[in-house]
């Protein structure tokens, strides 16, 4: 493995911009400054004066393998994450069976191995029925046990009491949680059907996964944990009534509850059901723009620490169907940065912030190795972007298995010039190019 010197870079990193160079060998980031970088000859990248940040790490993925690869697979949704600039994942259970035992876990492992374009990591699922289950679970090498505390795919709901109990009271690791109350949700489903039946559309889809769905099942959450002082990370905040349930008192390391906004969240509200319908339909569901700009002002203040994807990917088929028969979910790994430095640019949030929430903050909040940040000895995950490029989506760029996106036909500023895995060139030039990939690891 070469060394690679990257030449007059402004590094985004720890909340400062600095014009510095900065080396990397064997994988790792072995100086920064030019007067930390040892004599010798290396590789030298020029990257004149664009962003060298950190390798974005999204806590929540569904690449859909295995069992549901008509829709996507690791393959193809990594190589669309270091397009985007994302260079590890953490993917969750609900897939084809359910990763609700260890061995089924370890085959998820096993094909990330072998086909993964980004570090990766997945979540034990847990069950009403599989406790000794996840209480097997590696916390060094497994980034934590996903809880659905509402609707899911086949045997995931968790909504047995006892059972919540116990999981709260003797899990090993971090409980990352979807929150919509079961019963609140189903009622609304009927209510709403018999009153709409076919002509429904997704505009209801706020009102049927409400509020009050949101807020019972998150509240729920939060309380078990205080209880059994347990490591709570809720996933998906869309609410402004459950950001009081979070507070901004300690550091992120420090804190036992913590909390997670997708960039879907903050970048639609209900308004936009009138055009993208079922495309941004997804669970929890984008509600109101009070809503939205509530999340906006936790994510700044650290009520929220960290910012998300929940990149769900549907064939455009199943989404175009009527919208109670549609699924929900929508792909969004390849352009989540774009979106947020289409945000930087309208001045809700500045660069330091977005690389501290994307970046940093996952990796504090998991406690992942010499990950998330730029630092000597650490692993090389880096992005170079060009704040000066523009970019537009289109069916062409597109890496999506399902290669749709909601975002198509929309031009940003900036684009990502190059991603490096573990000190590999991954993407480059607007293709992938080489693949060095590690299973994540906690302590």
């Amino acid at each position: 493995m070469s060394s690679v010197l990257f030449r007059d870079a402004k590094l985004v990193n720890e909340g400062k911009i600095s014009e510095v160079d900065l080396l990397i060998k064997e994988g790792r980031i072995v100086a920064i400054g030019s007067a930390r970088v040892p004599s010798g000859k290396f590789e030298e990248i020029r990257v004149n004066g664009k962003w060298l940040i950190p390798g974005i790490i999204d806590d929540q993925v569904h690449f859909r393998e295995p069992g549901l690869t008509h829709k996507a697979n690791i393959q193809t949704e990594s190589a669309a994450a270091v397009a985007g600039g994302v260079t590890s994942f953490m993917e969750m259970p609900n897939t084809s069976p359910p990763a609700l035992t260890k061995e089924l876990l370890e085959e998820k492992y096993s094909i990330a191995a072998k086909t993964s374009h980004a570090n990766y990591s997945f979540f034990m699922g847990a069950s009403n029925d599989n406790l000794d289950e996840v209480l097997r679970t590696d916390i060094y090498n497994v980034c934590g046990i996903k809880a659905f505390m509402g609707s899911s795919t086949g045997s995931m709901l968790v909504d047995n009491e006892k059972t919540l109990e116990q999981l709260f009271a003797q899990a090993p690791t971090l409980i990352a949680t979807h929150c919509e109350d079961e019963a609140t949700v189903r009622a609304n489903t009927e209510k709403f059907r018999a009153q709409y039946g076919s002509n429904a559309t997704a505009a209801l889809h706020p009102l049927i996964r409400s509020v009050e769905a949101c807020y019972l099942s998150s509240s729920l959450a939060v309380n078990l944990a205080k209880k059994f002082d347990t490591r709570l990370h809720i996933l998906h905040i869309s609410t402004a009534k459950e950001l009081d349930l979070f507070s901004n008192d300690k550091p992120l390391k420090d804190k036992l509850i913590t909390a997670e906004v997708c960039v879907h969240h903050l970048s639609f509200d209900d308004r936009d059901y009138t055009v993208s319908g079922n495309l941004i339909k997804c669970n929890p569901a984008i509600k109101s723009k009070e809503d939205r700009d509530a999340i906006w002002t936790a994510l700044l203040d650290d009520r929220l620490d960290i910012v998300a994807t929940d990149h769900a990917p549907h064939t455009l088929e199943e989404k175009l169907k009527p919208y109670f028969d549609a699924p929900s979910g929508l792909p969004l790994i390849q352009h989540t940065l774009l979106l947020m430095l289409d945000a930087m640019h309208e001045g809700k949030i500045t660069l330091e912030r977005i690389v501290e929430k994307m970046c940093h903050a996952p990796a504090d909040c998991f406690k992942l190795n010499e990950r998330g940040y730029l630092r000597e000895g650490y692993w090389a995950d880096l992005v170079i972007v060009d704040p000066e490029a523009s970019y537009t989506i289109s069916k062409e760029n597109i890496l999506y298995k399902c290669a749709w996106s909601p975002l198509e036909r929309r031009s940003f500023k900036g684009n990502i010039d190059q991603t490096w895995v573990n000190g590999t060139l991954a993407w480059g030039n607007g293709k992938l190019r080489g693949r060095n990939v590690q299973r994540l690891r906690f302590h």
